[in-house]
């Protein structure tokens, strides 16, 4: 072997120094983000229990915790996409992508203290709510729970649509069904609609009662009766909008008119932050 002839190791060296100056190694392109979230509903399925034919869910928080680096992993996905590109993103796209944040992160959230918690509300205190820590990496910055859903979906102007009340999960029996997949763009309109169907399906958070004349419905539309306002779907009122859940709100086509009549009182029941756990 001459000087000049190349060492299996130097030819080794030069094959990785040209792979490094390449032009396809220069201008590499990340990976596209996942908007059918396959990561999130592969967790989703694999934990979330399904109750009453769909109207509430529960989750396997001992699962999760098991699987956790998956969750990770599903989340540093989220923290990754820049600002720039989601605002280049249609709005179904970015409420999908919201809506999953939320829920991702609440789990863990959860997940930082279980199973030594009995409701969310046991990470905050009287002075503290935990829906407020900007522990959450996503867009460019730091944000909490609260700024997901309060600044950025329920934004004013941006697309106001009150079901998303019925798509994030609080990790409470009280809140509406953690849906056993991942929100995805092109389903978006009809999931949200689904999910509405199942939280005003189930009669032990809403319901009709005969006996007092009034519906008796959840807190959340108590708490964010004035996103029932903004005209989506042509609804402008609460009222009109349980009027249009009326067969599955009453029993008797009677009650059932009264509450397409709009004129049925309204009051609102305890809600129930117990750990939504499937232990």
């Amino acid at each position: 072997m001459t000087p000049d002839t190349p060492t299996p190791r130097r030819t080794l060296l030069l094959a990785l120094a040209a792979l490094a100056l390449s032009p396809a190694h220069l201008h590499a392109q990340p990976q596209p983000f996942d908007h059918g979230h396959a990561a999130w509903t592969a967790l989703l399925k694999k934990h979330v229990v399904v109750l009453g034919g769909g109207k509430a869910s529960q989750l396997r928080y001992a699962g999760m915790a098991a699987d956790r680096a998956a969750l990770k992993a599903y989340t540093d996905t989220l923290s990754a996409v820049p600002k720039a590109a989601f605002d280049g993103w249609t709005a179904p796209q970015q409420m999908a992508f919201l809506i999953n944040a939320y829920n991702a992160f609440t789990v863990e959230l959860i997940l930082t203290r279980y199973p030594k918690l009995e409701s969310i509300k046991d990470l905050g205190s009287l002075l503290s709510s935990p829906w407020k820590p900007k522990f959450i990496a996503l867009l460019g910055g730091k944000v909490s729970l609260d700024d997901i859903e309060h600044e950025m979906l329920r934004a004013r102007g941006r697309y106001d649509d009150p079901r998303v009340h019925f798509a994030v999960n609080c990790a409470s029996i009280g809140c509406p069904a953690l849906r056993e997949e991942a929100f995805v763009p092109e389903r978006l309109g009809a999931q949200l609609d689904e999910q509405a169907a199942r939280f005003l399906s189930d009669r032990s958070r809403n319901r009709y009662n005969p006996a007092s004349g009034q519906l008796e419905v959840s807190k959340i539309f108590d708490w964010f009766g004035d996103d029932f306002k903004r005209g989506h779907q042509g609804i402008a009122s609460l009222p009109a909008f349980l009027a249009r859940h009326a067969d599955r709100l009453a029993d008797t086509p009677a009650d059932r008119e009264r509450v397409r009549g709009q004129q049925v009182p309204i009051s609102h029941l305890d809600y129930d932050w117990k750990l939504n756990d499937a232990r």
